[in-house]
């Protein structure tokens, strides 16, 4: 039986309508003063860390912890602004998933596991009123690479329930095929969801154990293993 259920931000639980992009190449250009460094990298799955690092090796900025400091200072601020900018909303059926592991007779932990910095995940999700919904989580803060963030949130979940959770009682969900990569690191079940930038033939080539359009095309007791 599944007893943690990780999910993805970005394209996962919410879009942000642009917000996280515009936010990155907005503190780069007030920052560092180049005015395409977001338009050369490649978000999808990938953790923030990892993306402004990539930023700082092709621009020649030194990637000290003072640089990444300032960059994510400017970064939140413009993200708290861009937040109420943009037009976006939780994805479909994902709160009709989330609100049907609720309500079984002995629920699973529900946490995040995502690539944003935390403060960023909880800005993007206080917008919507998601945030209160995953009282924990792993964050880019806790590691660079994704699949070290899965091994975070599996400490976490654990820690919660007061016992190990091995890899075959969680269940990671995402929209990329780094989030299945990294429900395979941790040996945990894969549900990808295309309500990214995926399609559901693209995310099948990575073999989840589940790839559906969108989280109302999947019964969340059938994932969970209710009988």
């Amino acid at each position: 039986m599944i007893r943690l259920v990780l999910f993805d931000v970005d394209g996962t639980i919410l879009h942000s309508g642009g917000a996280g992009i515009k936010a990155f190449a907005r503190a780069f250009s007030t920052e560092f003063g180049i005015h395409d460094g977001a338009d050369r990298l490649n978000f999808s799955g990938r953790t923030d860390v990892s993306l402004v690092r990539e930023f700082f090796s092709k621009n020649q900025v030194e990637p000290s912890p003072e640089n990444f400091a300032r960059y994510f200072k400017a970064y939140l601020f413009w993200l708290e602004k861009m937040m109420w900018e943009c037009k976006g909303g939780a994805c479909p059926g994902v709160m009709e998933f989330y609100d049907a592991l609720q309500s079984l007779a002995d629920p699973p932990l529900t946490g995040l596991l995502t690539g944003n910095i935390r403060q960023g995940a909880q800005i993007k999700l206080v917008r919507y009123n998601l945030w209160e919904k995953f009282p924990f989580g792993a964050f880019a803060d806790d590691d660079e690479e994704r699949d070290k963030i899965a091994a975070v949130a599996q400490k976490r979940g654990s820690e919660r329930l007061g016992r190990p959770i091995e890899g075959a009682e969680i269940l990671v969900i995402g929209d990329t095929p780094l989030d299945i990569r990294c429900a395979r690191a941790i040996k945990a079940k894969a549900l990808a969801v295309a309500t990214g930038s995926f399609t559901v033939e693209e995310l099948a080539r990575h073999a989840p154990d589940w790839v559906v359009a969108d989280l109302s095309k999947l019964s969340a007791r059938e994932v969970v293993g209710v009988a």
